[in-house]
């Protein structure tokens, strides 16, 4: 495949991006988009030319870290699917692709593709965990029974990667469905009842102190989420949220 990219480049937070042209030729459509953008960097760095900043880890659609938006979708055209699981054979020969990093005030631009999503970190540290007793006197986790319904639904939230690409796809940039996520996970297990009240205040007033806005109810988080997470955390959250306020 031959294809023609247009790539945010930002040498760094302070300065102002723009879009740069490059080609690339020769692409295997069995290549991830990754890959790809490895393809363009060797290029680049053989002409004496900076390569493209981008995140990326594991690159096994686990991490989350290899945000981007391709084409105006977040992590590009295939649903369920993170930037790192993405294959050239979604394109076709001859396309122009544009790539850009997540836009939010809450996820600014470090360089070119790459965002500090640091805020996720901090409305983590706010409530995003138990208090455990380790002294050795700890309950084994088979021995507390919890309901097959409850532990699915525990499950399906906690496979949220924080990617951030609910926050990227909502034109209010709102972190409702990742911060429902956690607190979803936790407040349908026995084990998170404990700080329950406290969890969702400290991690909502974190959420809203890192400037991301309200849910707007239109559903593109759930949509564009490679991991489809469901809406009804969110109003699960909000459910948690009034409790804890009454209480």
């Amino acid at each position: 495949m031959n294809l023609t990219l247009k790539v945010w480049r930002q040498k760094s937070d302070k300065d102002k991006g723009k879009m740069e042209t490059y080609q690339v030729s020769n692409i295997s459509t069995d290549s991830s988009f990754l890959e790809m953008l490895d393809i363009l960097n060797e290029q680049l760095i053989e002409q004496g030319d900076e390569p493209i900043a981008f995140d990326h880890d594991c690159r096994e659609g686990i991490c989350g870290s290899c945000s981007m938006y391709i084409n105006g979708e977040a992590h590009g055209p295939k649903r369920r699917t993170t930037t790192c699981q993405l294959h050239m054979r979604e394109f076709k020969d001859g396309d122009t692709i544009y790539v850009e990093p997540w836009r939010a005030k809450a996820f600014p631009v470090i360089k070119d593709l790459v965002v500090d999503r640091s805020a996720f970190d901090r409305v983590m540290n706010a409530g995003g965990f138990i208090s455990v007793n380790t002294s050795g006197n700890t309950q084994d986790a088979n021995a507390i029974p919890i309901n097959k319904h409850d532990a699915d639904k525990a499950f399906d939230a906690a496979t949220c990667i924080g990617c951030g690409a609910c926050v990227a796809s909502c034109k209010n940039a709102s972190a409702m469905l990742f911060v429902s996520a956690k607190v979803s996970q936790l407040a349908l297990l026995p084990q998170g009842k404990v700080e329950a009240k406290e969890r969702v205040q400290n991690m909502v007033k974190q959420m809203d102190e890192e400037g991301f806005g309200n849910c707007t109810n239109t559903g593109a988080c759930e949509v564009e989420c490679p991991k489809g997470i469901s809406l009804e955390n969110i109003a699960r959250m909000n459910r948690e949220y009034i409790k804890s306020s009454i209480s």
